[in-house]
């Protein structure tokens, strides 16, 4: 990475395009072609889960692997968006007392907390349909074909075979002794799936040859399961007030985490291990270097956070 790259100052950049998208995007204004917009308490709680809050990586690596591929910026700046309206969607659910049973997120009360556990549910499901709405645009903006491999990879990853099934075993999972392999398979999917498919849906705005989309997808694995490595220790070592969400709910719930099956000083080492096996797929990516140095910088960030 060079030295003059300022990541600062390009997250500052990008994270105003995503802010302003997202305020522009999520409304009560009806469509054209119908004659009422959305009810207003609902859109309250949709814009109070998505707006003003949290750290917008999955935006960020969407942004960074789209310029790294040259790709389709009106593509790119709405497959950011919907990769945030996603998480958002899963965080409003997983704090609800079927779930998790949380009452602060990003700072605030959650949102079935402000605005009752029907509503929340209901944003949640108008949040995840926002999504694949942003990613199908009825303009030439975005190509037809794009449209379709961008829906097909956030389908992926947020489904079943990705973040929603991962949160179904970690549901299952209190309680239960687990190994590090059957650890690591669940926070790949509850996790680590819609931040590699940030990462491959920016890069499918672009045109990538095989070499290059197998590199980058090493890589968003390796960051997704980083990041939760780093959630895990940072449940264990942060206050509720830096992490802006309750700390030590894992060990409170009987939560199986990578603290508590692989220890505090190995977990560290684990994520410093991931750190290197993402840069190392950048360099194998065949992408000139100048062109991925967002990514590297994105990576570092997931694994020396505070929060």
């Amino acid at each position: 990475m060079e030295d003059s790259f300022d990541l600062q100052r390009w997250s500052a950049d990008c994270l105003t395009r995503v802010e302003r998208a997202l305020e522009r995007w999520v409304t009560a204004d009806a469509p054209a072609d119908l004659e009422h917009g959305a009810p207003a308490e609902l859109v309250e709680a949709m814009r109070y889960a998505v707006l003003d809050g949290g750290k917008r990586l999955r935006p960020l690596l969407v942004l960074a692997a789209c310029e790294a591929v040259l790709g389709n910026t009106a593509a790119g700046l709405r497959a950011a968006c919907a990769t945030e309206l996603i998480h958002a969607y899963s965080l409003v659910h997983d704090d609800m007392p079927c779930m998790d049973d949380d009452v602060l997120r990003r700072g605030k009360p959650t949102v079935h907390v402000k605005f009752g556990e029907a509503t929340a549910l209901l944003a949640g499901d108008a949040l995840q349909a926002l999504a694949f709405e942003l990613l199908t645009p009825d303009d030439a903006s975005v190509p037809a074909g794009m449209q379709a491999h961008l829906c097909r990879l956030l389908a992926r990853a947020a489904g079943s075979a990705g973040m929603a099934g991962g949160q179904a075993i970690d549901l299952a999972s209190v309680g239960k002794p687990l190994t590090e392999r059957q650890l690591r398979d669940m926070h790949e999917l509850k996790t680590g799936a819609l931040l590699q498919g940030s990462v491959m849906m920016g890069a499918a705005c672009g045109a990538t040859s095989p070499g290059a989309w197998a590199a980058l997808a090493a890589y968003g694995a390796a960051v997704g399961l980083a990041f939760q490595v780093v959630d895990d220790i940072l449940d264990v070592t942060a206050d509720s007030a830096t992490l802006g969400k309750t700390a030590g709910k894992d060990a409170l719930h009987d939560k199986p985490t990578y603290v508590s099956v692989l220890g505090l000083e190995p977990s560290r080492s684990r994520a410093r291990e991931l750190l290197d096996i993402a840069l190392a797929a950048l360099d194998d990516s065949g992408l000139p270097p100048a062109r991925t140095s967002v990514l590297r910088a994105l990576a570092d960030m997931v694994v020396n956070r505070v929060n």
